[in-house]
């Protein structure tokens, strides 16, 4: 166990330095970074608590916060989809699909995939301002997982969880694409008499440039010295991947009930983005039996409220909640069903809905 206290310090510390090389900052980075699909959460579970979930997420939503959490999934298979309206009113919608698997007594590994919908766009030229046709961008990634927990050798209960996550991401119209690979690296633990101190961070979406390839990027010229018609590749500029460190703290507090049927969760976390501003938030969840779940979050970026200076159409604020129930009467296979909502100060907020399956 010491070698592996060991190896755990290790790695927050590296964690922990490399964040702050990469977040040492630079206000000029601010915009500079593409891909920012990688930063859209599909999970209605997760997004109840305005992803405010770096030390509790589990299974395969814990791709898109910390691959640690892979690992600490119920059961042996955990399976979802999901659906989000995007700001209704923009056509934007996102469809994922998860699967986590245990691998043995401690190690796991997750699965998930995602696509960005936007609908209808018209084609227009110059020439035909009003638009001819439509054309239907393709925005797709797919991520793998592997998570691994150590256990307390007395009580052979979860302690620590560390995970590591690679994610394969594309983005293309019908003549120009660009393709990146993004990873993810992070920890869980777990702590107190009834397990009810989580602590978790995460490095995510370092990877690749990306730079757009295609026939979009030739352009038509003149040679020199004559008339010759030809075609000439433009130079696109490559574009960073949207990184960032999440560190997360949550703490259950169990009501006068032996059972522990009652259940109130704190939550805060923080993010530190390389290329937009820092994010902080705080979030309660009710959980009652683990059959009934409402949630609450609220995330804080510097002059979010200031409609000159705010780069986010987020209003901060979101809720949701989770019915979940056995298959049967004292079965430990579960099937869950998922809401949640965020305000937004422009366009009609977002609505996200998930179906979550234990066996």
């Amino acid at each position: 166990m010491k070698n592996t206290s060991l190896f755990i310090s290790g790695l927050l510390l590296a964690m922990v330095l490399g964040g702050t090389q990469v977040f040492a900052g630079n206000p000029d980075r601010q915009g500079e970074a593409g891909a920012y699909e990688l930063l859209m959460n599909p999970w209605a579970r997760a997004a109840g608590l305005n992803g405010l979930v770096a030390a509790r997420v589990t299974g395969f939503e814990a791709m898109n916060f910390n691959p640690a959490g892979v690992g600490r999934i119920v059961g042996r298979t955990e399976f979802g989809i999901a659906h989000t309206q995007y700001l209704v009113g923009t056509g934007l919608s996102l469809n994922a699909a998860g699967l986590a698997q245990r691998i043995g007594e401690n190690g796991a590994i997750g699965l998930s995939i995602m696509s960005v919908g936007f609908g209808d766009i018209p084609l227009t030229t110059v020439n035909q301002p009003e638009g001819f046709a439509n054309f239907k961008p393709s925005f797709f990634n797919i991520g793998l997982a592997y998570s691994y927990v150590f256990r307390d050798q007395k009580t052979k209960l979860e302690k620590v969880a560390v995970g590591f996550g690679m994610r394969v991401l594309n983005e293309s119209i019908s003549n120009a694409s660009a393709t990146g690979v993004a990873f993810d690296a992070g920890v869980q633990y777990v702590t107190g008499a009834d397990r009810q101190v989580k602590f978790g961070i995460a490095l995510r979406n370092f990877g690749t440039k990306m730079k757009f390839r295609g026939d979009g990027m030739t352009f038509t010229g003149i040679a020199p010295n004559g008339n010759t018609a030809l075609n000439v590749d433009g130079r696109p500029a490559g574009f960073e991947l949207p990184s960032l460190l999440h560190i997360g703290l949550s703490y259950d507090f169990y009501f006068a009930d032996s059972l522990k049927r009652n259940r109130l969760t704190v939550v805060g976390n923080f993010t530190a983005n390389s290329f937009s501003r820092d994010q902080m938030g705080l979030g309660f969840e009710y959980g009652f039996r683990e059959m009934f779940m409402a949630r609450m979050g609220f995330k804080y970026e510097n002059q979010m409220f200031d409609a000159q200076n705010s780069t986010t159409a987020s209003g901060g604020l979101t809720a949701g909640i989770t019915v979940e129930v056995p298959f049967r009467k004292g079965s430990a296979q579960r099937i869950g069903f998922d809401y949640a909502y965020e305000y937004t100060r422009v366009f009609r907020g977002t609505h996200s809905i998930g179906l979550k399956m234990n066996i």
